[in-house]
């Protein structure tokens, strides 16, 4: 590791940056300096900017990703190298806002089925049943799994925001805990990687995601962070108030959950157009 990333590892871990959120603003700024095949501290605003736009028109990068560039190179040179913010300004890009793909109740149920093995099938079903994030099921340990009568939760370590936080541990996903345990008796961790001194990798849960979904043949959008949104949005569906899947889901915001309203279909559709309520309808 080179000083400038090594001291921008730093920098990051002093302020508390997720693991993920570390690696890919190093991967960020190691992309720029293979680019111009110099150094990062040797580059202007300009050549950033212009990288940035490389990006976007010749790479076609999605608009997130070029956004996570642009505040990688905002962190670097506005931290670290400590040069003036108001001679480096990098636009942030606008995000087109789409609503991600929702699986109803029933395919939920036959992506459970098509699962490889029970090991998959697992893993699948504790995303959803607790609408984790892939990383924070990677990260689930046995400790994690709170099946006390008086407990039943999923207690999830250093979610997005390094919050920790408490979730759902339903009667039917314990019986296929317990199940999963006798079959392959993980030691701490509830995933582990083939070696067991590890979690299994976030890649190999998404591949077991894409995997399980072709085999059930749901069409081929969408990752494993499906799970989560029809987590959400089924909750809604079925009465829970918004400020409960808030906090089952470690949102910092309300307003971040309320997009769920928008994917709630029986929402829409049990709703009454104010059409139907005149008195006298036009024909």
């Amino acid at each position: 590791m080179t000083t400038l990333r090594q001291q921008m590892d730093n920098a990051m871990v002093l302020r508390g940056f997720a693991l993920r959120t570390r690696e890919s603003y190093l991967a960020a700024v190691t992309a720029l300096a293979k680019h111009y095949h110099r150094k990062p501290d040797l580059l202007t605003s300009e050549e950033v900017q212009a990288y940035l736009l490389h990006l976007i028109v010749e790479r076609k990068l999605a608009y997130a990703s070029v956004n996570q560039a642009s505040c990688a190179c905002r962190f670097l040179f506005g931290k670290v190298l400590k040069r003036p913010l108001e001679r480096f300004d990098i636009p942030m890009a606008k995000v087109p806002q789409t609503l991600p793909r929702i699986l109803s109740r029933e395919e939920v149920s036959r992506l459970f089925a098509h699962a490889a093995n029970l090991r998959a099938r697992t893993l699948l079903m504790v995303t959803y049943a607790a609408g984790l994030r892939v990383s924070e099921v990677c990260a689930l340990q046995l400790a994690d799994i709170e099946s006390a009568p008086d407990r039943m939760c999923i207690k999830v370590r250093q979610g997005k925001g390094g919050r920790d936080r408490y979730t759902m541990l339903s009667p039917a996903l314990l019986a296929t805990l317990r199940e999963y345990y006798r079959a392959y008796r993980p030691a701490t961790w509830l995933f582990p990687n083939p070696s067991g001194t590890g979690p299994i990798d976030i890649q190999t849960a998404q591949r077991m995601y894409w995997a399980t979904r072709d085999s059930a043949g749901l069409g081929r959008q969408g990752g494993i962070h499906t799970l989560r949104h029809c987590f959400a949005t089924h909750l809604l569906e079925s009465g829970v108030d918004i400020h409960t899947i808030q906090r089952l889901l470690g949102h910092g915001h309300v307003s971040t959950t309320m997009r769920y309203f928008h994917l709630a279909h029986r929402k829409l559709t049990g709703t009454t157009s104010p059409l139907e309520l005149l008195d006298t309808v036009l024909r």
